[in-house]
């Protein structure tokens, strides 16, 4: 740009020094091209020096604007970095919070895994297994009708013949009173539903499984169901929800069974279901004692109430009868007085008339 502009200087200086040329003479021609000259090399020099000036305060403007814009990308870059960096905190927060949470739970886990180990060893032993049935049973019936609740039933109830079912219900008639007993046929469940083991022992499981709950089905319906005692139906509950779902599902002849010897086979949840009707059935009956108790109440009322009419119906009939003997005697003292005036006033017409 710089190239062009002086060349077309020279160009125009050229056009000008021939039309001077033209219009002088050789005696002035040496001392216009001095003066020429020193005025073409003033003005190169002003063109050069304001150049330079324009050349050098554009760059010092090119430069601030530079400056300026890599500021403003430094500032959006450094607040990016601290947004990344306040997310990456955020998401490394968070991850130590979880981080803690899944070892807590893994804790928790652990534990849970020594307290299945601890209750299968509980489990394993048969009194440990009866006692566990026993608080289990008293837990539903708590849950159900209260703590303590003598009136409705008992826990470790013993009957006349000295035999002590684990709780009896006292049911309304024409059930009467049930006795409940906790089984818990484990050992033979588990080697039945091992899959570990071969089909020839698992059949053998099987069978002996079955046997243990029908002794139990006995047991119950020769000790707990007593005639003219109680009720001629037993519970039998199974504390484990697994072992009543086996049995309804694949062995129906023990279902048979049981309900030949009229013992009702529960587990925890169908006994709380049963125990709900039950409680349902005692509330009904709770309302409909007092419902007649207010009918006979309501009937006497009745009574009492037709009395008084009768009664308030003599009473009226004596009052009218009273207020017309008071209306009668009302006017004969009215007449009385008017012949006391008028023989007061000597009127004989008066007293003709």
């Amino acid at each position: 740009m710089e190239y062009i502009i002086i060349g077309l200087l020279v160009t125009s200086l050229v056009v000008s020094v021939i039309a001077l040329l033209k219009n002088v003479n050789e005696s002035n021609i040496t001392e216009r091209l001095g003066r020429f000259e020193t005025n073409v090399t003033k003005e190169l020099g002003d063109f050069k020096s304001d150049l330079s000036r324009n050349l050098n305060e554009d760059f010092i403007r090119l430069n601030e604007k530079i400056e300026h814009r890599l500021n403003q990308i430094n500032d959006r870059v450094n607040e990016r970095l601290d947004q990344n960096f306040e997310k990456s905190n955020k998401t490394f927060t968070s991850i130590l919070e979880r981080l803690s949470k899944i070892d807590e739970a893994q804790k928790k886990i652990d534990s849970l895994s020594s307290d299945i180990v601890s209750l299968q060893s509980v489990l394993t032993d048969k009194k440990s297994r009866g006692i566990f049935g026993e608080i289990n049973l008293k837990h539903i019936l708590s849950n159900i009708f209260g703590e303590k609740n003598d009136s409705i039933y008992k826990m470790q109830y013993t009957f006349e013949n000295n035999t002590t079912v684990d709780a009896v219900l006292f049911a309304p008639d024409p059930l009467g009173t049930i006795s409940i007993d906790s089984k818990f046929p484990l050992e033979n469940y588990q080697l039945m539903v091992d899959k570990k083991r071969s089909g020839v022992e698992r059949i053998t499981s099987e069978k002996t499984f079955k046997m243990d709950v029908k002794k139990h089905i006995d047991c119950i319906a020769n000790k707990y169901i007593i005639p003219h005692i109680t009720a001629e139906q037993a519970i039998m509950f199974l504390p484990a929800e697994a072992i009543f779902a086996e049995i309804n599902a694949y062995h129906q002849d023990i279902i048979d069974y049981a309900n030949k010897k009229k013992v009702w086979i529960t587990s925890p949840t169908t006994l709380m279901s049963t125990l709900t009707v039950v409680q349902m059935i005692l509330k009904n009956m709770e309302r409909d004692k007092y419902a007649s108790i207010i009918q006979d109440e309501l009937n006497k009322l009745s009574i009492d109430f037709n009395r008084y009419r009768e009664r308030w119906d003599k009473l009226s009939k004596s009052i009218q009868t009273v207020n017309k003997d008071v209306e009668n005697v009302h006017i004969t003292t009215e007449k009385i007085s008017k012949r006391f005036d008028s023989i007061n006033k000597a009127d004989v017409k008066s007293l003709q008339e």
